[in-house]
């Protein structure tokens, strides 16, 4: 039986490389949709974890993991979904999809050292029939020029021609944890085979799980539109954080000329200043295209300012809360500033490339005496940030010099905070409408 008649079936078994908030959640979508699924990290505590059927992605609860045991059992003979470390399964599967980080470097060059380390598992156990999709966000050409020539030679096997002898493509993951409206199942598919015969195999595959499949002609295409979805909202983020502070300049509410613009039914659509960028793709994103053009002697200006106005915020907010100190007659040293929120977005257990931590850093270089509560981190150990988020009783809001809302979690109850909060300097706009004569609350 070849590939696609083995996917028509159901009958191909799906291996999905790199088991975290982008690849458990793909993995579990496609052992819902009747496939046989194994994932594989290096990580033995997420592998365990997915075999004990406990779910540690926020976005798959456990009892979707649970659904996928036979008659309530977990092993790897009677799971639709199991996991493990050993890549040597991959040699009885017919299609991998490797998710696996691709962070900077401290340079804020491309680090593609796990998929390199990925590809070369792969390489060594590729067979006849197999195909491999790469969702992992990188620089255009990346599946063509890292990935293909690994396959073609492999790893002391014969020559193997793609498109004929394995097949291989590029999808990028569309993932922004914590929505319920969009979800790996019903947003659309990006994909783009190196040959036609490649481009049919992983849109039929996908198809079989995914409710929409948008085929482009080439890897490189694939490639391009994430990194043009995630600049486009960088772009827009820091234009819309540099508005805010000219506004802050011109005594202008930021949020007020927002909401206001907002009305606008055409022509128009809304971004919202914060303290930083955060998460996995919108500060690096951006970062990997503007280095594929430096190989190209192009200097991508856009990319590069909005990146300047972007990582430059949390000193915005320092500045923020020194003269808000100042205003109140109290020194930025010395002085206890209470955090609410390290995560970098509302009602998301993640804090990758939180401003939050950031803020955290220069608040404490400049002698304020930094404490922070979030209900999804009771500590944070992340480079020089080693914390334990304190309990947000009346008492320890009142204590503080000033309150910083970097977070906007739903959990947070604003009233009670701007009740019993002295001073508070609010970046995400979530204090709007709650009033209190006893307290000052100063907005981004």
């Amino acid at each position: 039986m070849n590939l696609l008649d083995k996917i028509e079936s159901k009958e191909a078994v799906v291996s999905v490389i790199g088991l975290g908030y982008v690849g458990l959640p793909l993995a579990v979508v496609f052992a819902e949709a009747g496939f046989r699924v194994v994932g594989i990290d290096v990580d033995q505590s997420r592998v365990d974890s997915i075999n004990r059927g406990e779910s540690y992605v926020q976005d798959v609860p456990s009892e979707r993991l649970a659904g996928l045991a036979v008659n309530g059992a977990w092993s790897s003979s009677s799971t639709k979904l199991s996991a493990t470390t050993d890549f040597d399964v991959l040699r009885d599967v017919d299609a991998v999809i490797i998710c696996v980080p691709t962070p900077l470097s401290k340079t804020r060059d491309p680090d593609l050292s796990n998929i390199v380390a990925a590809s070369d598992e792969v390489a060594r156990r590729l067979h006849t029939g197999m195909l491999v999709v790469l969702e992992s966000t990188t620089y255009p050409g990346t599946t063509q020029e890292v990935l293909l020539p690994r396959f073609v030679s492999g790893a002391g096997d014969a020559v193997k021609e793609v498109g004929r002898d394995f097949f291989l493509a590029f999808s990028p993951e569309r993932v922004d944890p914590g929505r319920a409206d969009w979800t790996v199942r019903n947003t659309p598919k990006v994909v783009g085979g190196v040959t036609p015969a490649c481009l049919e195999a992983a849109t039929t595959l996908y198809g079989k799980a995914l409710e929409s499949v948008v085929p482009v002609s080439s890897p490189m295409v694939a490639e391009m539109v994430k990194l043009l979805e995630n600049t486009f909202r960088a772009t827009n983020i820091a234009l819309v954080n540099e508005l805010a502070i000219m506004c802050d300049r011109l005594g202008v509410n930021v949020w007020e000329v927002i909401d206001a613009a907002e009305t606008k039914p055409f022509g128009y659509m809304p971004f919202y200043p914060g303290p930083g960028l955060g998460g996995h793709c919108i500060p690096v994103d951006p970062q990997y295209l503007a280095w594929k053009m430096k190989t190209l002697d192009y200097n991508a200006r856009f990319i590069q300012l909005a990146a300047e106005i972007n990582f430059g915020m949390p000193q915005y907010v320092l500045s923020k809360i020194a003269n808000s100190l100042n205003d109140c007659e109290k020194a930025l040293k010395g002085s206890r500033v209470l955090i609410l929120g390290v995560t970098y977005k509302a009602d998301v257990a993640d804090t990758r490339e939180s401003p939050a931590l950031d803020l955290i850093h220069l608040l404490r270089e400049k002698g304020a005496a930094v404490e922070y509560h979030d209900p999804y981190f009771p500590s944070i150990d992340v480079e020089d940030v080693h914390m334990e988020s304190i309990s947000l009783t009346d008492e320890a809001i009142q204590s503080a010099d000033c309150v910083v809302i970097t977070t906007g979690h739903s959990w947070y109850d604003w009233p009670r905070v701007v009740d019993n909060a002295a001073l508070i300097v609010d970046t995400r706009n979530v204090t709007k409408g709650v009033a209190s004569r006893s307290s000052r609350v100063v907005v981004l």
